[in-house]
């Protein structure tokens, strides 16, 4: 049996043909020491995406997913069957440096790394015309208010934080260990959109591993690009995920504020926007399906802490007193 490549670079992608090239090319412009193969995710899109891959990127393995997975869903099929040591996961409207897939498994297989389950790059937001260069995402924290954000959001580049130890990884460009995943799970393709990364960074903390941030990875990504953040589709998934993420994992009193919070956002919103407005409607069928999920998130909770190797506590010292801005992952 051939051996594998050290590292499955997976980029997932619905509908993206417009924003694969420049991903795609940042990837094959990738030197990486035991190989680098590329997977891309195609989440049944009907945008010529799978002959854009096959034609101009034939050193990429495509996989046709007959239904729309979500990013949860696509990195799992992704990462799925991969025998090497490294996944690296890249947005589909993100591009990576020269060397930054390099620089990632270099912090990995640093001197003292070997339970590190993750590592984040430096993800910067490419600029609006000649406007200054602003950080994406140094990793992800979370709070005690219930919410979940990038690290350094909206930071101007070089005033961003130094420290390597982060809560978690940002899934638009980050390395996961393999043997990490192969303990405590890949992404939970329930979660569909959103809060994604935030639950596997949670499990692998909870199963002793690390995660940590390496500044010399760079990757640009135009946010949201791929997805719209006003939409009620991210209303209603990153409503809906936070509180099933929390639910899993925060001590109790976080859980109940959590959802008290966004009870609170659903009410303030029916009142700007009226109850029938789409944004309310989709909060409210999120706090909705997340109270019929509450028996099944419960026993998850029990199950996923009843094993684990780090105590909540231990984990929940991560947990922000002071509510992060709003981003990407959660709001």
């Amino acid at each position: 049996m051939p051996t594998p490549p050290l590292v499955r670079a997976v980029v997932v992608t619905w509908n993206g043909a417009h924003l694969l090239p420049p991903c795609l090319r940042s990837l094959e412009e990738q030197a990486v020491d035991g190989g680098l193969e590329v997977v891309v995710v195609d989440n049944a899109s009907v945008d010529g995406t799978a002959e854009l891959v096959g034609r101009d990127f034939p050193g990429a393995v495509l996989v046709r997913s007959p239904e729309n997975l979500g990013f949860a869903g696509g990195a799992a099929l992704g990462i799925e069957g991969f025998a090497g040591e490294f996944v690296v996961l890249l947005n589909n409207d993100a591009v990576f440096a020269p060397g930054a897939v390099q620089a990632l498994v270099d912090c990995a297989r640093r001197a003292g790394n070997e339970r590190v389950g993750a590592v984040t790059a430096k993800v910067l937001l490419v600029p609006d015309g000649d406007g200054p260069v602003l950080v994406n995402s140094t990793g992800s924290v979370v709070s005690r208010a219930g919410t979940g954000a990038d690290r350094d959001w909206l930071v101007p580049d070089g005033e961003e934080s130094s420290d390597p130890d982060v809560f978690g990884f940002c899934g638009a460009a980050a390395l996961l260990r393999r043997a990490a995943l192969d303990e405590v799970g890949s992404f939970d393709p329930g979660l569909f959109l959103y809060y994604e990364d935030t639950d596997l960074s949670w499990r692998l903390r909870a199963g002793g591993w690390a995660v940590r941030y390496e500044p010399t990875a760079v990757a640009h990504h135009r946010h949201a690009a791929s997805s719209d953040t006003t939409s009620a589709l991210f209303r209603y998934q990153n409503t809906r995920n936070s509180l099933i993420v929390f639910g899993r994992h925060a001590p109790l009193a976080v859980v109940v504020g959590s959802f008290a919070r966004q009870t609170l956002g659903w009410l303030r919103s029916c009142v700007a926007d009226g109850p029938t407005g789409a944004l309310p409607r989709a909060r409210g069928r999120a706090l909705r399906d997340a109270v019929l999920r509450a028996p099944r998130t419960l026993r998850e909770r029990r199950a996923l802490w009843a094993g684990a190797s780090t105590s909540r506590r231990e984990v929940a010292a991560y947990l922000s007193s002071r509510a992060p801005l709003a981003t990407r992952a959660g709001a």
